[in-house]
């Protein structure tokens, strides 16, 4: 999966920074779990099978309408992968954000059945 993983990991970046939803479904498979860096839960929320993840990525670029993912750097090793970005934004609250996070990935035959997310929490000094 290694030289498969990457290609397709720069091809879900490319589409989440173009807001992309098929490009990046496309990658996921049926029964795929999504946990969201926010939720009530230690995971964050939750979110079951490729019409859950998808409202739930559609409601990211909503919420935040020019969001941009860039500065990305992936690797894989097996059955899992992972990806550095940096999301920038402004909410439609007009919030600016601009952190760097990461996605923790889980594949089965060459598609993603989990992706994991995390995002740094900033602070003002």
């Amino acid at each position: 999966m290694d030289h498969q993983a990457i290609p397709m990991l720069k091809a879900i970046a490319a589409g989440f920074d173009s807001h992309d939803l098929e490009a990046i479904l496309t990658h996921f498979a049926e029964d795929a779990i999504f946990e969201s860096p926010r939720g009530p839960n230690p995971w964050g929320q939750r979110f079951v099978g490729k019409e859950e993840i998808r409202r739930a990525f559609a409601g990211r670029f909503s919420g935040i309408p020019d969001v941009r993912y860039q500065q990305d750097d992936h690797f894989a090793d097996g059955d899992r992968g992972a990806s550095e970005w940096t999301l920038s934004g402004t909410t439609t609250e007009g919030q600016r954000i601009e952190v760097r996070g990461c996605d923790l990935w889980t594949f089965r035959d060459g598609q993603v059945v989990k992706k994991d997310s995390f995002w740094k929490i900033r602070t003002t000094e």
